[in-house]
């Protein structure tokens, strides 16, 4: 089939079950944290739990009952790997060491799953579904309760500042939409081919006659919830690359929409909540414009030819899969960088100099086209607060975003909050370049100004970006086992979740406890195209006067080369 017309084809189908998906599904997330009525096992957990599901909170204690649920889960993710030699399915593998398992309990409870280890030499097959599975689900879940609770700060007026049930929210996210969507997946991936095992391996004869040792796991669960919850962490080393992960097109494709859907689809759950549809078709239309910009220059840059090996392949197929080729690779890239997914089906580090650019410069926006669960609303909210102010200051209009005034408060918050991730990638990215001690660790390196020095900028740079994001992909071709990067990236991760999360949070108490200001014709309107125009704006600006120094001394200097 012509290449054009299989890239044509695989986008037509994922936008079109997404668009089909939209209502729907938006609609039923809607209900699912508006319902005042609990499931019986949601009963059962917050009677067990002690929690009173009729009690609200303000952000502090919002804040405060995330944060300490969220340490729970890093020192229990700690613990459990640490001990994993002595517990059952164990495999015949030992504890993980103390730097490993501190960078990835810290990596899957911000939703980052960012891995330095090869899963199946390092985590057993009790510590993967008992562990790392369990935090695919509350990770996400942590995330879409954030997002709800900044759009109720739109809708409600609290004097005394409650924003929710942090408990009800996590718990509802949980069950009623990644659990049932990931059961689902799963089958999906069970009729293409992806293995459920909880045999640690089995053995078979290479093609050159040596014996070989395959492993095994429970891929098909894990797999799902790692798309579904936008986490992608691999079950094998390479991640959806494996053929028992991902062994067909059609599961290829099915990953790509399970990535994708719920971020696009609370773009709809926001408009549902809000009662105004057109608000969350605004936000849509800029995540579609992003992510189709971006495509379109990754598959361009990844279809056309450059050095002896690309021209006699046809094209940039080093480190693709033959299975997937330009287009499936390219479509699966661009999504999970443009969401906090960080699966890969390829290998993202023998991408062009356009085309891994492109993936870098995906992060930078924020990763809001469409973003993580969740994380991609409240951050294109976020965003689009500072363009009302931006478009207010420009025309001399009331900055209000939905009936709320946007006074010093709300866009301080709103300020701080985008700037916790440059702040991670550029002061991380710099530290390690000028340690002299990192560089061995680089795939590429050489003299300042050569093509290995500048790939191997652009590496640290992805590293960072991606944990800053808590992505979690990576240029590969950087190694971080050391322990710098393994304390630097998970700082990064840490305080790339949780600043945002605060500072979110902060606007949201300070968005609900002001009344409702009924739009006039002095409010900037917040649909329709010239706002989609002004936010999208906003984005790009905000990423280019950021990160253009950095970007022209990598993957912008590459291309040049």
């Amino acid at each position: 089939m012509n290449p054009a017309l299989a890239a044509g084809l695989q986008i037509a189908l994922v936008i079109g079950v997404l668009a089909i998906a939209y209502v729907p599904l938006g609609d039923y997330m809607a209900r699912v944290y508006t319902s005042d009525k609990d499931l019986r096992v949601e009963t059962l957990l917050y009677r067990l739990c002690r929690i009173d599901s009729r009690a609200e909170q303000t952000w502090y204690g919002y804040a405060g009952s995330l944060l300490g649920f969220s340490a729970a889960g890093v020192v229990f993710l700690y613990f459990l790997q640490r001990i994993q030699g002595v517990m059952p399915l164990h495999g015949d593998l030992a504890g993980v060491s103390p730097a490993v398992a501190f960078n990835t309990a810290v990596s899957f409870v911000t939703n980052t799953n960012w891995q330095s280890y090869v899963p199946e030499t390092t985590m057993s097959n009790f510590t993967q579904p008992v562990g790392l599975a369990v935090q695919n689900f509350v990770s996400a879940s942590v995330g879409m309760a954030v997002a709800v609770a900044l759009t109720r700060a739109f809708v409600r007026v609290r004097t005394s500042g409650e924003i929710g049930n942090f408990w009800v929210d996590l718990t509802r996210g949980s069950l009623r939409i990644l659990l049932p969507m990931s059961f689902v997946i799963a089958l999906v991936l069970l009729s293409q081919g992806v293995v459920q095992s909880f045999h640690s391996g089995f053995s078979s004869t290479g093609l050159d006659g040596s014996a070989v040792r395959n492993a095994l796991a429970p891929a098909a669960s894990q797999e799902a919830i790692k798309e579904v919850g936008t986490n992608g962490g691999g079950i094998f080393n390479a991640n959806s690359a494996h053929p028992f992960e991902n062994p067909t097109p059609i599961s290829n494709i099915v990953e790509i929409i399970a990535i994708l859907i719920i971020p696009v689809s609370f773009t709809r759950t926001f408009g549902t909540l809000v009662g105004n549809a057109r608000q969350g078709l605004t936000l849509v239309s800029v995540m579609a414009l992003l992510w189709g910009t971006l495509l379109a220059v990754t598959l361009w840059s990844e279809s056309n030819t450059r050095g002896i090996a690309a021209t006699a392949a046809g094209a940039m197929m080093e480190g693709k899969e033959v299975r997937f080729g330009i287009p499936g690779s390219a479509l699966f890239a661009v999504s999970t960088t443009g969401t906090s997914t960080g699966a890969v089906n390829s290998f993202h580090d023998s991408f062009s100099a356009g085309g891994g650019g492109a993936l870098i410069l995906n992060m930078l926006l924020g990763e809001i086209a469409p973003g993580g669960v969740g994380t991609g609303l409240y951050g294109i909210l976020v965003l689009a607060l500072i363009a009302v102010f931006v478009g207010g200051l420009l025309v001399g209009r009331t900055p209000e975003y939905l009936g709320k005034k946007l006074g010093k408060r709300e866009i301080t918050l709103a300020a701080l909050s985008v700037l916790v991730m440059p702040a991670l990638v550029l002061i991380g990215t710099g530290i390690t370049v000028i340690l002299g001690s990192t560089t061995g660790f680089q795939g590429n390196s050489g003299d300042p100004g050569t093509p290995g020095s500048i790939h191997g900028f652009s590496e640290v740079l992805y590293a960072f970006a991606s944990a800053s994001n808590n992505n979690g992909s990576a240029f590969a071709g950087l190694t971080v086992t050391s322990d710098w990067f393994q304390s630097a990236l998970g700082i990064a991760m840490l305080f790339g979740r949780f600043l945002p999360i605060l500072f979110v949070l902060a606007l949201a108490g300070s968005l609900v406890s002001q009344r409702q200001h009924p739009s006039g014709a002095g409010t900037l309107p917040t649909t329709g195209g010239m706002f989609a125009g002004l936010l999208t704006g906003t984005v790009v600006l905000v990423a280019a006067l950021t990160f253009f120094p950095a970007l022209a001394l990598g993957p912008i200097a590459e291309a040049l080369q």
